[in-house]
């Protein structure tokens, strides 16, 4: 094999449509535009125009309330906490911090602070300081053994 015979393999690249290069090419005149006007032109995009007919967008009612103050909470299962427990992630000795539960891969990105929850089942007698915790979550908390110490969210600290 020598380099003049090498070839791409049948049917791989195909040549470029060259627009505007005569009314016998297919593409000539208008280049595949279309007449006149501003979408005929290059980079213009209109979104949502309907051609002067009210858009989509503002002929549906609007619904409901989003709240730009909300807080959002991660969330620590007590099942999940106690599965970390198990694993040695967490030391029950110490009181458990936010820190600590991301630090053990119990919750992950922390926003506002962390909620704790009463989904599955806590043996071990800990103490935790979060930012919230569920009524369940803290009776079950308690009912091992344990405390619950509720913090401010740094967000709400600097309102």
């Amino acid at each position: 094999m020598r380099l003049n015979q090498i070839a791409d393999n049948q049917g791989s690249t195909k040549n470029r449509m060259r627009v505007g290069r005569g009314i016998g090419s297919g593409k000539g005149k208008t280049s595949g535009a279309g007449q006149k006007g501003q979408k005929s032109r290059s980079g213009v995009a209109i979104k949502g125009f309907e051609g002067g007919q009210m858009p989509i967008h503002r002929r549906l009612p609007k619904r409901g309330f989003n709240n730009i103050f909300r807080k959002e909470f991660a969330v620590a299962n007590l099942g999940r906490v106690q599965q970390a427990i198990d694993a040695k992630k967490l030391n029950t000795k110490e009181t458990i911090t936010i820190a600590m539960l991301q630090e053990a891969g119990v919750v992950g990105k922390v926003v506002d602070g962390v909620r704790l929850l009463a989904k599955g089942e806590l043996t071990s007698k800990v103490s935790f300081e979060v930012s919230g915790a569920s009524k369940s979550a803290i009776e079950a908390v308690e009912k091992a053994g344990g405390t619950v110490t509720l913090t401010a969210t740094e967000t709400a600290k600097s309102e």
